[in-house]
């Protein structure tokens, strides 16, 4: 059973998406006081995966408050904006998943169960939008070759200050194939370095900052 908790910007909302995931066995709806601000209603650990749908203003505020918790549970935003969430701040608070309002019931309750199990889920009308390169990169970093999803996962973590033995642990591979990842970033994006590669990566999108 996974204890689920939803946070909406308004009480039709909130009930609507509460009832389509009660509707599944294996999802718990945790009912807390919508009065409270959220960091309050998740600190007590209770909730494995939070459901938020709410409106672009408050996006950011509800990240910090979910920065600053010591484990803040596993996130999914369901918003129109696909590119809103690409930063660093929401990797930060627990954001697991990125999904459309338009998104259907049984890819809300699949986003769901895959989150709880320690996966980052992108809905296919945001793959491009997440994880390709800006459309015009410059000549000097243009390769001609695009980043595996592996390998941007891994440039991302680099940009983090991780080191080799933390994106390891991190993505549950060995050092060794981390060390086989970023040497094909260091190919593809022509860098000679960590914070070369960050920097080219930055440039052209790559990175969620």
């Amino acid at each position: 059973m996974i204890n689920v908790l939803v946070a909406a910007e308004s009480a039709i909302a909130r009930t609507g998406l509460e009832g389509l995931i009660g509707a599944h066995d294996s999802l718990r709806v945790i009912q807390t006081d919508a009065s409270l601000p959220l960091w309050r209603r998740v600190e007590d650990g209770r909730a494995e995966v939070l459901v938020v749908d709410l409106d672009r203003q408050a996006v950011s505020r509800t990240l910090r408050e979910l920065a600053r918790l010591p484990r803040p549970p596993a996130t999914i935003f369901l918003t129109d904006d696909l590119r809103a969430l690409r930063t660093s701040e929401a990797r930060r608070a627990g954001v697991r998943a990125v999904l459309p309002r338009g998104a259907t019931a049984s890819e809300l309750v699949a986003a769901i169960e895959a989150v709880a199990a320690g996966l980052i889920v992108l809905h296919p009308e945001g793959v491009e939008a997440l994880l390709s390169p800006s459309p015009l990169p410059s000549a000097a970093d243009a390769t001609g070759e695009t980043l595996t999803v592996r390998e941007a996962e891994v440039l991302n973590i680099i940009a983090e200050g991780l080191g080799n033995k933390e994106i390891a642990a991190r993505l549950g591979i060995s050092e060794h194939t981390v060390k086989f990842h970023i040497a094909a970033i260091f190919t593809k994006l022509n860098a000679g370095s960590r914070t070369e590669a960050v920097a080219i990566g930055v440039r052209r999108g790559l990175i969620m900052i």
